[in-house]
Parts: structure tokens; sequence; C-alpha cells
């Protein structure tokens, strides 16, 4: 009877969550591109173009349905069991509650881990996407007029850079006295890529500032710059949003803007709600299937109601976290999980209150 059961709970859940995770997306889709229509007219897209960038948006689009889709299943599956009294069926037979919701529980694993799989997967798109609907070339061959932060924190300066043949024109480094370290202030008229010797310097000036503001200054025909390891064509990306990223992507920028003074809450707490609206799928699952229990009548009205209420309190609680966080108000791990702890908090509470 116990399969059965398992059987009958997991098919339910899973035709409910298909139907609304395929169902969201082109809401969401739907919501974006009435947000950022004027800026694809002003750009002068067409629909093409943005259907095509949309294609590629997709799996982010699907990973924040996920959460949701999941929510919504798990209500309507319990709901639907609440209604046709096969609950009460099921503990007349001897099987508590908690056992009951056992198969959404597996599912809701199991589905958090196909979305923490998407969230490494969808930067990949998005920035495909992000190229098109920039109206950019994303297989372009040259960038001007940029400044670029390097590992070893100089900034670099750059007029114009040509991947193809590794060439810079018009380039100028900075770095000031930091600890005790003399600064560096280089201005030179080019520089040339080379895969054994990195970036090599030609024509320019190289002047040396201390700490106690004493100056030296010389000439150089050629100098070779070995902290600067970034590669031509790593220099031409343009500067990516946190949705273009994957997890260790930012993390790495993140440690570079902290190391030069910066400050990195910001991207600390997107670093995180990658993971964490991901794992919200399992959290918002098990505090919306207690809730399903109540044998109110509305039938699918009543599950919509929770669903849509659930949702709307954990948006608000995740942008004002986020927000909170990013203004370095509180840590940026607290701020991208704090929705899913009180969530998560809420569940057992009312699991512990459900009558078994």
């Amino acid at each position: 009877m116990i399969r059965i059961l398992d059987r009958l709970v997991a098919g339910t859940f899973l035709r409910h969550f298909s139907v609304f995770v395929i169902a969201g997306p082109p809401l969401l889709v739907i919501g974006h591109i009435t947000e950022n229509m004027d800026d694809f007219i002003d750009r002068g897209l067409s629909v093409a173009e943005v259907a095509q960038a949309y294609v590629f948006m997709m799996p982010m689009f699907i990973k924040w349905s996920f959460p949701f889709a999941a929510l919504i299943a798990a209500v309507f599956t319990v709901h639907g069991m609440t209604t046709h009294r096969e609950l009460v069926a099921a503990k007349a037979g001897g099987i508590s509650f908690h056992r009951v919701i056992v198969p959404i529980v597996v599912m809701g694993v199991l589905l958090t881990g196909v979305a923490l799989a998407l969230t490494e997967l969808e930067p990949h798109g998005n920035r495909i996407a992000a190229a098109i609907l920039r109206n950019e070339d994303p297989r372009r061959s040259w960038r001007s007029g940029f400044v670029y932060r390097s590992e070893s924190g100089m900034t670099w300066q750059i007029g114009r850079l040509t991947a193809g043949d590794g060439h810079m024109s018009t380039v100028v480094i900075e770095r000031p006295p930091v600890d005790g370290s003399n600064g560096l202030h280089v201005l030179a008229e080019s520089a040339v890529w080379d895969s054994i010797q990195g970036w090599r310097l030609q024509r320019g000036y190289l002047r040396t500032l201390t700490p106690d503001s004493a100056e030296q200054s010389i000439q150089f025909n050629r100098l070779v710059m070995r902290d600067m390891v970034e590669r031509p064509d790593e220099l031409l990306e343009a500067p990516r949003e946190p949705d273009e990223m994957t997890y260790a992507e930012i993390d790495h920028l993140a440690g570079i803007l902290e190391r030069t003074g910066g400050n990195a809450d910001e991207l600390l707490v997107r670093r995180e709600q990658k993971l964490s609206i991901a794992v919200a799928t399992l959290v918002v699952l098990l505090f919306g299937a207690p809730l399903a229990t109540s044998n109110k009548r509305g039938g699918n009205a009543y599950g919509i109601g929770i669903s849509l209420g659930t949702v709307i309190v954990y948006i608000l609680m995740l942008k004002i976290s986020g927000a909170v966080g990013g203004a370095g108000a509180i840590s940026p791990l607290t701020a991208a999980w704090l929705p899913n702890f009180v969530f998560f908090g809420a569940a057992l509470v009312l699991l512990a209150r459900v009558r078994t």
C-alpha cells in the first residue's frame, strides 16, 4: 500500500510541476519584454533578434520558475488529497501526514539538484543574449577606450585593442603606493602580447612613486609587464552583469574588488543568491505542503491563493534582504539566505503542528 501511495503522490506532484514549470517561463519572458521594450526599440533590434536572445535566456527563466512551480505543485497535490479525503484515508490506515509527503520531499531534493545545474548553465546563455540585446557582435575582434583593473591591482587605460595581432595602442598604467610599496605610472605608445613573456610595452616613460612622494622617471623602448597575465581575448570581454557570470567568476571578480579597496558586497549577495534561489525549490515546497492541509472550501482558488501569497512574500524578502546586504548593513551570506531561513523555520513549525 505504501508503494502505491508513494507512486500516486509522486505522480500527481510531477504532473502539476510539469504544467507550471512549462507555463512559468513564458509569463516571465512577457514581463521581461514589457519592462525592456523601450530599450529594444531604441537599439533598433528586430523581432528575430529579441526572440533569439530570449531562447538563450531560457535556462534562467526555467530556473526562476522552479521554486514557484514546486510550491504550486505541492500545494495542489496536498490540497487535492485533503479535499478528496485521501489524507483521512491514509491516516486511518496508520500512515502519517509526514510519511505521505515523503515522495514530494524527495522530488524537491531532486529538483533542487536540477536547479543548481541550471545555475551553472544559465550564465553562458545570458552572455550570448546580452551581446545580442546590446546590439554587439559576440565575435568582435577589437575594443577601444576602456579601463581594466588587473589582479595585481594595476589600472590599465587602453586606447584600442585588437585581438587578432594582440596589439594595444595608447596605454596608460597606474598603481598607487600601497602599504609602503612604490607606486607606478607608465605611459606607452603601444603594447604587444607575447604568449611567453606576456605584454611588452613599446616606446614610453616609466615613473616610480615612493610613499614619501619622491619620484624617478626613465624612458624605455621596450618594457615587459609580467604582472598583467590576461590574454587579449580576455580583455575584449565587456563588463558582465552578475547574471552573466558563474558562481566562481563572481567570486573571482569580488576578490579583485576587495583587494583593490572596492566594495564587493552587492556582488557577493548576487553570488550567494545563485545558490539560495535554487535551494528555495525545496524550502518553499516544505512551507506550502502543510498549509494545504486545510479542509476549507475553495478548490483551485484556495491553492492558487496560498501559492501566490507565498511567492509575493518570498520575492519581497529576497529584494529587501538583498538591498540591505548590498548596502553592507548585514553580511552578504545572511542577506542571500535570510528568506530561506525564515521560510524553512516557518515550515518546521507548520509541519510540527499538522495533525498526523
